[in-house]
Order: structure tokens, then sequence, then C-alpha cells
């Protein structure tokens, strides 16, 4: 997955004069912050070249797995069209990129951020996205949604790793009492982001919504540890997100959970592929979360041709058959 090409325009208008070695500095910084949760009350994103360098090496996965998540969701409900936006944490504004790449009715989109130097960014980025109204509000997701208004989708990617439990629990609340249809939230895809989306399952179910995705089902999780449920996007590094990180290969691989719930009864079928499948030797080995609440592994030949081509096609988080 790549960016959208006005995206990657406005991104690299941003990035021009900024040297590389500043670059690979400040994003060797936000890495080590992001994989180590850290929580000492200073944003991640805290200058303008730290979110430059967010720009050159976290925005493409992001992006990507966000809106492969709201894909996703998009599939189980083709009826939902949303026309309205809210965005909370919304860094230089991948959501709505995401979002607007899913559903083209969306006409207005308010996106809040604490961050002084990302929101910047975001505004500037914004000014080429496809949405006609996009506003931007200086807010800290703890404290800012007081004045906000409710919105047909809700997206809250990538930030509940930064806030301590009782505060996640209050800011899903509020997020899901503005939300009038679909509410998604996105994590990484580490064994303490697929703990966060548990939690925030359990929460929004005790308060009345229903499951869309990723799970086939309303009952509890079958997934055990140390196994974790998460899903894997591809991702194609252009020229300055390679060089940002100092890679050698051309792409790299963003592992994300999420969920998404709705206001409206969801009817799931079919079964989510968990893991990349095994193919080869005439058979497709995946495993499977069913609408019956179990996740295994499953042995699928020609025999089963239908199944069998759906298989071999399949993507990591793809749906395949109907129960």
């Amino acid at each position: 997955m790549e960016l959208p090409a006005a995206l990657r325009q406005a991104v690299d208008a941003q990035l021009q004069g900024v040297a590389l070695a500043d670059l690979q500095r400040a994003s060797g910084i936000l890495s080590r912050r992001y994989r180590a949760e850290t929580r000492d009350g200073k944003w991640h994103l805290s200058d303008e070249l730290a979110a430059h360098a967010y720009l050159a090496a976290r925005l493409p996965a992001t992006f990507a797995a966000v809106t492969s998540a709201l894909q996703h969701a998009a599939d189980i409900i083709p009826d939902f069209a949303p026309r309205s936006h809210l965005d909370i944490g919304a860094g230089p504004g991948t959501a709505l990129w995401a979002a607007s790449a899913v559903w083209t009715e969306i006409e207005t989109s308010l996106l809040l951020e604490g961050s002084n130097a990302i929101r910047a960014v975001g505004e500037k980025l914004s000014a080429h996205a496809p949405v006609a109204d996009v506003q931007w509000r200086a807010a800290d997701v703890t404290t800012g949604l007081k004045d906000a208004k409710a919105a047909e989708l809700v997206t809250l990617a990538y930030v509940l790793d930064e806030l301590n439990e009782p505060a996640r629990q209050q800011l899903i609340a509020q997020l899901w009492n503005l939300t009038e249809g679909m509410f998604v939230i996105v994590e990484p895809g580490t064994p303490a982001g697929w703990q966060r989306i548990l939690d925030a399952r359990a929460q929004l179910q005790a308060l009345g919504a229903h499951i869309a995705a990723p799970c086939t089902h309303s009952q509890a999780c079958a997934v055990q540890t140390p196994d974790w449920c998460h899903f894997s996007r591809r991702v194609a590094r252009s020229k300055i997100h390679r060089l940002t990180k100092e890679a050698d290969v051309p792409w790299e691989d963003e592992k994300f959970s999420y969920l998404a719930v709705s206001r409206q009864p969801v009817s799931l079928s079919g079964q989510r592929v968990l893991m990349q499948p095994k193919t080869g030797g005439g058979k497709v080995i995946a495993k499977l979360c069913s609408t019956d609440g179990q996740v295994a592994e499953h042995l699928i030949t020609k025999r089963d041709k239908d199944l069998f081509g759906q298989a071999r096609r399949a993507d990591w988080g793809d749906l395949i058959g109907e129960e």
C-alpha cells in the first residue's frame, strides 16, 4: 500500500530542505519512545523536526493500518456511508486521509490534536485532502471533547497507548457517546496493543455497542496468550522513507490491532483470516476466527473448491467463506 498521490506530494513538499541526518536522528528517538510506550508527560511529536520525522518514517505505515481497518469495517457494513467524521489525537491527519479513501461521501471532518507541531503540519497536508470541510482544533484527548459534536464516523488511531487505564476508559465512553454510526479504534499490533483493544471491546459491549470487525462474533475472544489478535499490511517505502529509517528493503510490514463497533446491529458471517495463509502442495493452511467464537487452524484442500480459491487469494485480515 502507498500514500495517495496528493498526500505523498504534500509530504514531499513539507520535507523539502530538511537534512536527512536530522530526520534519521529524530526518527530514532521517535521509534524508541513508541516501542517503549513512553509516558513521561511530553508529546512524542514535540517539535517541528519530530513532526517531519513522523511524516517520513511513520505516516506511510499508520496510513496503511488505519485504511485497512476502515476498509474491513466498510466491507462488513456496505450501506454505511458517513458524511461526518471526528478524529481524536489526529497527528498529521492520518485518519482523515484514510477515511476519505474508504468513504468518498465524507463532507466534514473535525480533527483534535494537542501537539502544536504535528497539528501545524497536519493542517498544511489537509489542505490537499478530498474532504470539503476540514476543521482542526487544539485539544488534549483527555479534556478537549466538551464542545465536540457527534459524528457518523469516529476514529481513534494510535492514541490509547499514550494514556493510563482510567483515562482510556473515560475517553472511550465519551467517544461512544459522540458516535452516531461507527467507532473505530486502531492500536499497534503488539500484545499490549491487543490487550487495550480487548479492554475497549468489553467496555463498548457493556455500553451497548455492536461488534462489526474484526471479530466475526460477539462472544469472548478465543485467542489465548502467548498469541494475540493482530493483522499486517505491507507498506511500500518511498526513497525518503527508506533513507530516514536507514533500511535496505523497499517495503515494511506494519502490524496493527483494531476494533470497529456500530450503533446498529451487524450481521456477522464468514471467517476472518488471523495470519497470512500458508499455501503449497495443493492445500492452504489458514488460521481462522469463526462466527461460533472459535479460533483454529484449518486445512483447506481443492476438494472445497470455493473456499480453497478464496483462501489462496486471501491476505491477513480478510474474510473468507460464508457460514
